[in-house]
């Protein structure tokens, strides 16, 4: 695999971390509702053409690593994936619908991850006025 990918107008390498819980971060992500969930995440992934590198499902939160074409904003990926995997798994899942009033918080978290630090995209860019 390689360290970029392209589209038609750009080269990158967009990499995020995201983060995001149940309503009042309750437990409600047990199996089978765990296993769903990361089959969910899969199907919207491929659909929209970004690649997951790591999931993990907890009782109450998802941790998701994923990198994602520049044409999609980081908030869009997040509600591709909450707003999916609500409808569905709460279509699946009637306990979910009896135990909360929506499946997700409406916050998440959201890193970005790159192969090279602040200091040194910095460094860089400094040093080109020189050049």
């Amino acid at each position: 695999m390689s360290r970029y990918r392209r589209n038609a107008g750009a080269t990158f390498s967009l990499k995020y971390h995201l983060v995001w819980c149940p309503k009042y971060r309750r437990p409600v992500l047990v199996p089978p509702c765990d296993t769903r969930l990361k089959e969910i995440i899969g199907e919207v992934a491929v659909e929209s053409g970004m690649t997951v590198h790591t999931l993990e499902v907890m009782p109450d939160h998802v941790h998701l690593f994923v990198e994602a074409d520049p044409t999609l904003a980081v908030a869009e990926i997040v509600n591709r994936f909450k707003g999916r995997s609500s409808r569905l798994m709460r279509q699946e899942f009637p306990a979910l619908r009896s135990r909360l009033p929506t499946l997700w918080s409406r916050s998440y978290y959201a890193g970005s991850v790159g192969h090279v630090s602040a200091e040194t995209v910095q460094a860089y860019i400094a040093a080109q006025k020189g050049v």
